[in-house]
């Protein structure tokens, strides 16, 4: 999936979910390697590593750095880094994930990285509400669709249901209703 064969293939920590959560760590990486250039312009002096100090970067970048063993003071890896990301934006699957509810973000990280192990180390999620889902997903992968929704359920049961509330309704012994009886008749004088 990478432009060429010899290019890194990265991937992406949990807390990076959407495309937004990609263009955030696209711009904070541009935005470093800027400082870092503009460190250089001003002639500040090297560290004894011979880099330049690495301004305080998110908790994010900082995780995928770990994971992808991303030297982000290097000038080429952070060049590299850029040309992936910008990469892994354009040509990365996305999952539409349509839920009842807002899902938190927990279980959002909890699904990228199951979809990122089972399906695509980059696949992004997009989220979506639809609360007559009653409760479950509704998830769209760029070729297939899954309804894993409460009401796809029950509309595949209504049969049942049916069925069940007919039995119930049998079961159910009908109250006699008392019978009418008639008015009070006037006395005649």
């Amino acid at each position: 999936m990478t432009p060429q064969s010899d290019a890194p293939e990265y991937v992406l920590p949990s807390a990076i979910i959407t495309r937004a959560d990609l263009a955030r760590l696209m711009r904070e990486v541009e935005d470093l390697d800027n400082e870092l250039g503009a460190q250089k312009a001003r002639g500040h002096t090297k560290g004894e590593d011979d880099t330049y100090h690495l301004p305080s970067v998110s908790q994010g970048l900082n995780d995928f750095a770990e994971l992808n063993k991303v030297d982000l003071a290097g000038d080429q890896a952070r060049a590299g880094l850029k040309k992936q990301l910008k990469h892994i934006k354009d040509k990365a699957p996305v999952v539409h994930l349509t839920f009842a509810t807002e899902p938190d973000f927990t279980s959002l990280k909890q699904l990228a990285d199951y979809i990122r192990r089972e399906l695509h180390p980059q696949a992004l999620l997009h989220t979506g509400l639809q609360p007559s889902l009653v409760g479950g997903v509704y998830m769209r992968t760029p070729n297939k669709a899954y309804d894993l929704s409460i009401r796809s359920k029950l509309t595949q049961n209504r049969v049942v249901i049916q069925q069940d509330m007919d039995q119930m309704m049998h079961a159910i012994p009908v109250a006699e209703a008392p019978l009418a009886t008639p008015p009070p008749q006037e006395q005649t004088k």
